[in-house]
């Protein structure tokens, strides 16, 4: 205010001189002082508007920084009110760790006594059973033993007596065909030849015998009449030749596609890798006068 006082002073002093000395050359400089001092005093009464902003702002920031110190005094106590708990709580912790510690101790003492006093007890105990479970398995075992022992005794014996029965029967068939064949040859004899020649009662001949030689390949060469059934058997088929009847022995011949039978194919590992060999004859091939009258049905066993 005392600047202004000045200033305005100043300002009244000079537009008196310049009344009284208009004409003085000096009127021009001091209007451009004048000019001059205005522009400051503008100037200055912009500074002091900012300078009163700045003071509103300070005036602000200063109640923001009260609140925020009544703020950080607020969480200064409850950091120390929170400090003060959790130390609290730690030595309560302390206390009950410490507690259950010892009694975990205290109990795992008492458990390791109570199994060293029980643990001879157990071993007692297993020892037994084990013991006892051997016997039993063993006396199991045995009478198991002696059982399958007489079940595949009575089985071998039943086998056998269906096969011995099994023989007879075929040895009263082949007495039936052999009967049927001297029946036919008196017929044959008796008649003289016309027309086409039946084979029908040779193929089933032929049939019979075949089915009976096959069933003896896979019996016991020991059993009651197995010797002379087969011989008996081959001694019809080579009866037969004296019609003008051949059987051709297929068993364990190599087998191709090209030959004229029916052929089902069976695996089997025993076979040469890559060989294929007729094991088994489901119907012979039968020949009249060097002529197939009757094609071969065959199991082949092949191995790849």
């Amino acid at each position: 205010m005392k600047i202004l006082i000045f200033i305005a002073a100043l300002f009244g002093s000079t537009i008196l001189f310049a009344q009284t000395q208009n004409e003085n050359p000096i009127i021009n400089d001091i209007t451009s002082i004048q000019k001059n001092i205005e522009k400051q005093n503008k100037e200055i009464v912009n500074l002091n508007s900012k300078v009163g902003k700045q003071n509103a702002l300070i005036e602000k920031f200063s109640k923001e920084v009260n609140k925020l110190e009544i703020v950080n005094d607020s969480l200064s106590k409850s950091i120390g009110t929170n400090r003060s708990n959790i130390t609290s709580i730690a030595k309560e912790l302390g206390t009950k760790i410490q507690t259950t510690e010892k009694n975990a101790i205290e109990s795992i003492s008492k458990l390791d006594n109570d199994v060293e006093k029980n643990r001879l007890y157990w071993i007692i105990g297993t020892l037994v059973t084990l013991l006892l479970g051997g016997f039993i398995y063993w006396l199991l075992g045995k009478r198991i033993t002696s059982s399958q022992t007489d079940v595949e005794i009575q089985i071998r014996n039943t086998k056998k007596s269906l096969e011995e029965e099994s023989l007879k029967l075929d040895a009263q068939l082949l007495e039936i065909i052999n009967s049927q064949l001297k029946i036919k040859e008196t017929q044959i004899d008796s008649k003289p030849e016309s027309g086409e020649k039946d084979h029908s009662l040779v193929l089933k001949v032929a049939d019979e015998v075949t089915r009976i030689l096959m069933n003896l390949e896979v019996m016991d060469k020991e059993i009651k009449g197995y010797k002379q059934l087969k011989k008996y058997s081959e001694s019809i088929l080579d009866n037969l030749k004296a019609y003008g009847y051949e059987i051709p022995q297929l068993i364990g011949v190599n087998y191709n596609s090209g030959m004229n039978m029916v052929a089902t194919l069976e695996f089997d590992e025993s076979v040469e890798s890559g060989k294929q060999i007729i094991k088994r004859i489901v119907k012979p091939q039968v020949n009249f006068d060097g002529k197939m009258i009757q094609a071969a049905k065959v199991t082949v066993a092949f191995n790849e």
